[in-house]
C-alpha cells in the first residue's frame, strides 16, 4: 500500500503542479509504474476544474465561469498536455522525415503550426464546454479521467521513439504491463457512472480515437514520444466532449 501511494504521488508530481510530500522518487522506472495512476490524476484535475466552474457560476455568466475553469485546469497541469499538442503540430506539420519531425518537436519554441493548433484547440474546447454547461461538473470529472486513458493505451501498444531520449520532455513510460493498464482503465471508466449508464457509451469514441492516434503516430514517427502522449490526451478530450454533446442532443 505504501509503495502504491508513492507511485500515486509520483504521478501527481509529474502530471500536475499539485504539491506532493518530499522524497518522492522520479526515476524512469518509477514514472513507468506510476502511469497506472494517470487517470486518477485526471479525476483530481477535473474535480478542481469542476469546483472552480461551480463556484464561479454563482458570480459570473456561464461563459466566464467556463474560461476560469479552463485557466485553473491549465495552471494545475502546467499546460503539460497543451505543450505536447503544440509540439506535435509543429513537428508533423513542418517535418518531412522522422528525424526532422522529432528534431522540431524537441525545440521549445512554438511555431506557426503549433500556435494555430492551440488556437483551434482552446477555442473548440471553450465552445464545447459552454454548450455542456448544463452538466459540466460531472462531464469535466469524467472526461478528464477517461481522456487520460488514451496516452496510457499508446504506451501499452507502441514503442517509445528513442531518438527523443534527450527531449525537453523526458520519457514517461516504455511499455507497461497489462495489470497496470487494467488499473488505469478502472480509474478511467469508473467516473463515467456520474453521467448515468449512457455515459459508458463514451468508451467507444475513446477506443476509436486512441486507435487512430496510435496508427497515426506509428505511421509518422514509428512510435510515440512524450509530446505524442500530451497530444493524444488533448485530442481525446475534445472528441469526448463532442461525443457527449452529440449523445445528449440526439439520443438522451
Amino acid at each position: 500500500m505504501k509503495n502504491e501511494l508513492k507511485l500515486f504521488f509520483t504521478a501527481l508530481m509529474f502530471y500536475s503542479r499539485i504539491p506532493v510530500p518530499g522524497g518522492i522518487d522520479h526515476s524512469a522506472e518509477t514514472l513507468n509504474k506510476a502511469t497506472r495512476y494517470f487517470p486518477l490524476v485526471g479525476i483530481i484535475v477535473g474535480g478542481i476544474a469542476a469546483l472552480v466552474f461551480w463556484l464561479a457560476q454563482f458570480v459570473f455568466p456561464v461563459s466566464i465561469a467556463v474560461i476560469l475553469s479552463m485557466i485553473f485546469s491549465v495552471i494545475i497541469t502546467g499546460a503539460f498536455h497543451e505543450d505536447g499538442f503544440a509540439d506535435v503540430c509543429d513537428g508533423l506539420g513542418g517535418g518531412y522525415t522522422i528525424e526532422q519531425k522529432l528534431n522540431i518537436m524537441k525545440d521549445s519554441r512554438v511555431g506557426t503550426y503549433g500556435l494555430l493548433g492551440l488556437i483551434f484547440l482552446i477555442g473548440l474546447k471553450y465552445f464545447l464546454l459552454v454548450e455542456l454547461s448544463f452538466n459540466l461538473i460531472f462531464v469535466l470529472i469524467s472526461v478528464h479521467a477517461l481522456s487520460r486513458l488514451s496516452p496510457v493505451l499508446l504506451i501499452f501498444f507502441l514503442d517509445y521513439v528513442r531518438a527523443d531520449e534527450f527531449s525537453k520532455i523526458k520519457p514517461i513510460g516504455k511499455r507497461i504491463k497489462f495489470f497496470e493498464l487494467l488499473i488505469a482503465m478502472i480509474f478511467s471508466i469508473a467516473p463515467l457512472y456520474l453521467l448515468g449508464y449512457w455515459g459508458f457509451v463514451l468508451i467507444i469514441p475513446l477506443i476509436v480515437i486512441s486507435t487512430l492516434s496510435a496508427w497515426f503516430f506509428k505511421r509518422h514517427l514509428g512510435g510515440y514520444t512524450g509530446d505524442c502522449l500530451g497530444a493524444a490526451q488533448q485530442i481525446a478530450e475534445i472528441v469526448l466532449y463532442t461525443s457527449y454533446l452529440l449523445l445528449w442532443n440526439y439520443v438522451l
